[in-house]
């Protein structure tokens, strides 16, 4: 099987290579584990998003730019289980001491630490490992220790890129889990993820925040409300008919207003908000056992304008 480490470890090595052209800084900890900063004490910028973006998908997913009203992502996967579910999926928190963030990418399917990959029956095998951190807190040598244990690797093979929200490459990078966001969804409804074998999918990118809970809210909306995908699958269609209404984001009752409003109605507990909130704007499932094209939900201008102020 593809190797989402070894295949991500070549654009880590690559930023590090470009780090003055992409506004971004990399240094290493006392224990040689390798840290490269996007956007915490640096700029970080578009290209600098496209890479981590595509670390976080293992290599197996194209990000692009476009722009029409707003600037846009284009996201493509193959592989798509594994790239977006074994690898994108921010599924790992990170909590050593006093230092937490959320961990995305490859270094997921060396841990193995969540349920999830006894279910899509991915195990990589490498000896670097390359984990992304949603955080505006640089790692230190006690945290990278402790993620290559979990890995099992040395820390001298340790990646950990890490960039705010609140930044270019926050505002990127979230909206480029687009087509991840729907197969996640797929898979809280019970439906065999597994049959999903490609998908495509386009999100604005939000305007940079004043600060990381602002951040949070419009780069959710991005997908909540603006997000747009397109999976190719293989089942049969009464499994696509079973939950294609329930797939978009409008299927749930806290659709409708800016996501940090909703955040704000919950006191802020991300647990009371209803779990099927989450989830593209549109989506679209093209059953190439068949050839049959369901497509439920649509883009929400109206929110959009009211979050991202454009």
């Amino acid at each position: 099987m593809v190797s989402v480490n070894k295949n991500a470890a070549r654009i880590a090595n690559r930023m590090i290579e470009e780090e003055e052209q992409l506004n971004i800084n990399s240094f290493s900890l006392d224990n040689q584990a390798k840290v490269i900063d996007a956007g915490i004490e640096t700029i970080g910028g578009y290209r600098a998003g496209k890479y981590f973006s595509e670390i976080c998908l293992g290599d197996l997913g194209n990000v692009q730019f476009t722009m029409d009203k707003r600037p846009k992502v284009q996201v493509s996967v193959d592989h798509a289980v594994v790239s977006c579910m074994g690898s994108q999926y921010a599924g790992w928190s990170i909590k050593v001491g006093d230092y937490s963030a959320m961990g995305a990418g490859p270094a997921r399917a060396l841990s193995r630490v969540e349920d999830l990959f006894e279910e899509i029956g991915y195990e990589d095998e490498s000896d670097v490992a390359v984990l992304t951190l949603e955080s505006g807190e640089m790692p230190d040598e006690e945290v990278a220790d402790y993620i290559a244990e979990k890995c099992g690797v040395d820390t001298e093979n340790l990646y950990l890129i890490v960039a705010p929200t609140a930044s270019i490459v926050g505002s990127v990078q979230v909206s480029s889990r687009v087509v991840e966001t729907g197969i996640h969804k797929l898979h809280t409804l019970g439906f065999d993820i597994n049959a999903v074998k490609s998908g495509c999918g386009s999100a604005p990118i939000a305007p940079v925040a004043g600060n990381d809970l602002e951040a949070m809210g419009k780069t959710n909306d991005c997908t909540l409300y603006g997000g747009r995908t397109i999976y190719f699958v293989e089942t049969d269609d009464s499994e696509i008919e079973e939950v294609i209404e329930e797939v978009p984001s409008s299927a749930s009752e806290d659709y409708g207003s800016p996501f940090l409003e909703i955040f704000e109605r919950y006191d802020r507990d991300f647990f009371k908000i209803d779990r099927k909130l989450f989830s593209p704007a549109e989506i679209t499932i093209n059953n190439m056992k068949t050839g049959s094209v369901f497509h439920a939900g649509s883009v929400d201008e109206e929110v959009l304008k009211t979050s991202l102020e454009i």
